[in-house]
């Protein structure tokens, strides 16, 4: 990895850790693609080497089972002794219909998807709070005497059940790429773009026309296609964002057969329903579930070509390989578009980037969207 990288993450990992020295709240933003997951590891993991009387309560959201993904990534950062001081537990409510939810008290990182949290749920009725009470009770009578600190993973997210808990944490910690300013999340510690791009861990914007229909975008991919593959060995991914409810079958009608007519594309349709979600690969075939097609298209060399998405790829769904976006879909919500663009700005060879030929580096550093572009973005292009 390149040593501009490194210092650029170390250095805000470094002021995270300043201002939470003499702040209770803090925001810290960076763009999708520059490493969050890897600084919050590195963040708790200097915390707790220093003070064993400090837990982490990871908040994530549910959706593309980013919970799951992130103690994935943090066991691996443990076990390969990267931060060895990470401890990870994935807070569940799966248990018999007479059991309570438990959550041991042994463990200094708690991931929570966030849906599991709210009215009405097996968490709320009582084992959460069961649980951060026996964290925080005087030692004495518990064997336990923890600070909390909250993170809050995309934390531009609403997260009402939460706050209602709040005083039993210590310090709260907010990440995300698109913090919610109007909620008072100000970036005490920030990664812009600019720095991001600058070194060369997110990828330049290349704007297509926005006249350009879809299969302007696909013939357009259709050549990326080749210069990825002999330049980067990795077979790279268009994505295609369509509208909701019935919008979305009209655009289905004519994208799917256009698709189709290109016999060198794979592609596959991603909804919530999985029964609805559709592709012309051999998964549906071999009987495979969704979550494993979802898994295979993050892949350096899977065969998918193109993935069409509603909302769900917007947080959470991470695809590297990834370099080219055309939203159909049409709407006014800067934060959620600047979501959907991180999506295709990954550098997809960032571990050996720097034994790239210079050809195969420009490249590797340039994303192609068409679609909507917040005001901000636009005043910069």
């Amino acid at each position: 990895m390149l040593k501009q990288i490194i210092e650029l993450q170390k250095r805000a990992v470094q002021q995270l850790i300043d201002v939470i020295k003499v702040k209770d709240e803090v925001t810290f933003r960076a763009p999708t693609g520059s490493g969050k997951t890897f600084m919050m590891a590195d963040f708790m993991n200097q915390i707790l080497s220093q003070n064993n009387d400090i837990i982490f309560l990871v908040s994530t959201l549910s959706k593309g089972n980013l919970a799951e993904q992130n103690n994935e990534k943090f066991c691996e950062y443990a076990s390969t002794g990267k931060f060895p001081f990470l401890d990870t537990y994935l807070i569940s409510s799966e248990t018999s219909s007479e059991e309570e939810p438990y959550i041991p008290p042994t463990h200094n990182v708690y991931i929570l998807p966030r849906d599991l949290y709210k009215d009405g749920s097996r968490l709320k009725q009582g084992a959460m709070e069961h649980f951060l009470n026996t964290m925080t009770l005087n030692k004495h009578f518990s064997g336990f005497e923890k600070n909390i600190y909250l993170i809050k993973d995309e934390c531009h997210i609403a997260t009402s059940n939460l706050d209602n808990i709040s005083s039993y944490f210590e310090k709260i910690i907010n990440f995300s790429a698109t913090p919610k300013l109007k909620r008072g999340q100000i970036p005490d510690v920030e990664i812009t773009d600019d720095e991001a791009v600058e070194a060369q861990l997110i990828k330049r914007i290349e704007l297509g026309d926005e006249n350009d229909d879809v299969e302007v975008a696909i013939n357009k991919f259709r050549e990326i296609k080749k210069e990825y593959r002999n330049n980067l060995y990795i077979n790279p991914c268009l994505i295609i964002q369509i509208s909701n409810k019935e919008i979305a079958e009209r655009e289905l009608n004519k994208l799917i057969p256009l698709l189709n007519e290109k016999q060198d594309l794979n592609w596959m349709l991603i909804v919530d329903k999985e029964k609805e979600c559709k592709t012309n690969e051999a998964f549906e075939k071999k009987g495979l579930p969704v979550k494993e097609w979802k898994k295979y298209a993050k892949q350096p060399n899977s065969t998918i070509d193109v993935i069409i998405f509603k909302m769900v790829i917007s947080e959470g769904w991470d695809i590297p390989r990834a370099c080219m976006l055309y939203q159909i879909r049409k709407t006014k919500s800067e934060q959620l578009d600047e979501q959907v663009i991180g999506r295709v700005r990954r550098n997809p060879r960032l571990l050996d980037f720097e034994n790239l030929n210079e050809d195969a580096k420009k490249l590797a550093l340039t994303s192609w969207i068409w679609g909507n572009q917040p005001e901000k973005r636009k005043r910069r292009s």
